[in-house]
Order: structure tokens, then sequence, then C-alpha cells
């Protein structure tokens, strides 16, 4: 059974990456989406959305805990897809995963995303050419939800995936539609991984044991998907996997100072007071001493006062 740490734009990056790898016990990370339009982009901005890359040694790209970390792309042009896919696993990406989920109104205005699941055959060619454009022992794995305004192609898409050469493929358990209201349909899930023969990967509405337990019963996977309900308890993969308890507030006060003590360096003190509100807003889901602090650190607005409350 392996847990994967999803992508979450603007929220899981490679900070919080490296945070909750030490104390999750996850098996994979895969980064914020990273959009590509009509050209390669430079080296650099891979190494913004993924400093492992730039950090990657004997072991390849991972977090300082060891675990793997692949890069996501987004687009609709089959060829720059490809040629970005092929630039990424040269800097030493752990695999390509390409983005058919997000659900962002700007994001489907512009042709990416969950938009290009009206069609199964757009995510067939994209899939192609990045599989094609890569090493043939690269994992190439794709995300998707269960359709756009229905499910009418949820199975279709799936096959789609599969046909053009995908290892495995993460399914979030909603449409575009239907964003993150709960629940998740895992059931579909089930009835997408029956017509296919890749592993499937389950995502949605993942907060605790219990909630993985009864995922993995109804969509029949192995393998689970967690992103909010990582945030919200932060050792969840181990949770999932019993190797552990829950993780008591001592240790979470503690997490939140790592935290702050990453976010604060050079120019990204400006963004942490948001950051660690986003991020209390979670956690107080779980802990009641979460809520409390929100309320004490909510009209806080330098890193060196939220720091004192924390």
């Amino acid at each position: 059974m392996r847990v994967v740490l999803a992508p979450m734009e603007g929220v899981l990056d490679h900070l919080m990456r490296d945070l909750l790898t030490q104390v999750g016990s996850y098996d994979l990370c895969v980064t914020e989406f990273i959009r590509i339009v009509d050209q390669v982009i430079s080296d650099n901005a891979f190494y913004r959305f993924c400093p492992e890359l730039k950090e990657a040694g004997a072991y390849g790209c991972t977090t300082k805990a060891g675990t793997p970390v692949r890069v996501q792309l987004l687009g609709q042009h089959p060829q720059y897809m490809a040629e970005n896919a092929a630039k990424v696993v040269e800097l030493g990406s752990n695999g390509i995963d390409i983005n058919f989920g997000c659900p962002s109104k700007m994001v489907n205005k512009n042709q990416g995303g969950a938009v290009l699941l009206k069609d199964p055959e757009n995510l067939y060619q994209i899939v192609k050419a990045v599989k094609e454009a890569v090493p043939s022992d690269t994992m190439v794995s794709a995300k998707i939800r269960l359709g756009y305004e229905d499910k009418s192609l949820a199975i279709e898409n799936g096959q789609a995936v599969e046909a053009a050469g995908a290892n495995e493929l993460t399914v979030h358990a909603r449409t575009k539609i239907e964003g993150y209201k709960p629940p998740a349909h895992w059931h579909w899930i089930a009835k997408i991984k029956n017509e296919i023969s890749i592993p499937v990967i389950a995502n949605g509405d993942i907060w605790n044991l219990k909630d993985a337990i009864k995922c993995r019963e109804i969509s029949g996977c192995t393998d689970v998907m967690v992103g909010r309900g990582a945030l919200t308890m932060p050792n969840l993969g181990k949770v999932i996997k019993q190797e552990d308890d829950v993780m008591p507030w001592f240790d979470v006060q503690a997490l939140l100072l790592a935290y702050t003590e990453c976010e604060t360096r050079g120019d990204k003190s400006k963004y942490f007071p948001n950051r660690i509100k986003q991020w209390l807003k979670y956690l107080k889901n779980h802990y009641q001493e979460a809520d409390a602090l929100f309320g004490e650190v909510r009209t806080l607005n330098t890193a060196e006062d939220i720091r004192a409350a924390l």
C-alpha cells in the first residue's frame, strides 16, 4: 500500500513537502502543477517549483526524508508537453505526472486542466506524446477527475490514458463542477479501475484512517492520495498505514514552529502570515487547539508577531 502526497497549488510547495514527508511516511510527492504553454521553460523555472531537482544527488529527486518527488505538468499542446517532460526528466524528476484535474476557472478558460476531460482524444494525444518523449523506463502518470460537467466520459477518459501508455492513473472522485464538495464518489473510481489494467490511485475526502479503509473497500484501490487531509493531520500517511497514532498537538506545535523558520527566511516573510493562517484553518478541523491559536493570530500581520504567538 502506498500513500501519495497530493499536489495542491499554492499550498504544498517544497517547504510543506519537506515537513510533511518527515512525519508522514509518504511514498511519493507530486509537485504543484507547472503550466506549459508554447515553449520549453528554463531550468530555473523548474527549480522554482521543484528545488528538489537542483538538490538531487545520488538518490535522485527526493525530499530530505528521502521521499521521491515527481514533477506535474499542465498544458494542452502535446508537443510542448512532451518537450518539457523530456527536459525535466533529464533534470532528475522521478517521472512525470500530467494534470487533467485542475478545476480553476482561469486554467480551464485557457484550455488546461479539467476542461480537457471533455474530449478523451485530448488526453490520449498528450499522454502519448509525453510517454514517447521520455526514456522507456520513465514513470508517466496522469491525474483526472470523473469528468467536467458530468461523469459520462469517466471510463473512456481512463481508458484513453491507459491506451496512450501511462503507467498509472490517479482519480479524484468528483467532477470539475462538483469541485471539492462532499461526497467523493469512490464507487466511480471502482468503475474506472474495473475497465483498465494499470494501477489506479484513489483520491478525494480521505481525512483519517476510517476514510482510507472505506475508500479502499469501495474503490478497490490499494493506493491512495491525500491532500487536504494531510494538512489537517500532518502524519496522516503513518496513520493510514497504521504505523502510528494521530500526532499529538504538542508535536504539531513543533512542526508549526519549524515551518515558521522556513517560511520567514528572505523575501518569503511577506507571504508567511497568510500561509500559516491557511494551515491553521486546516488543522482546526481536527485539533481544537488550532482553532484557539487561529483566533489569536487571525488579526496579526507580521511574521514576528505570529512567531511570538506560536
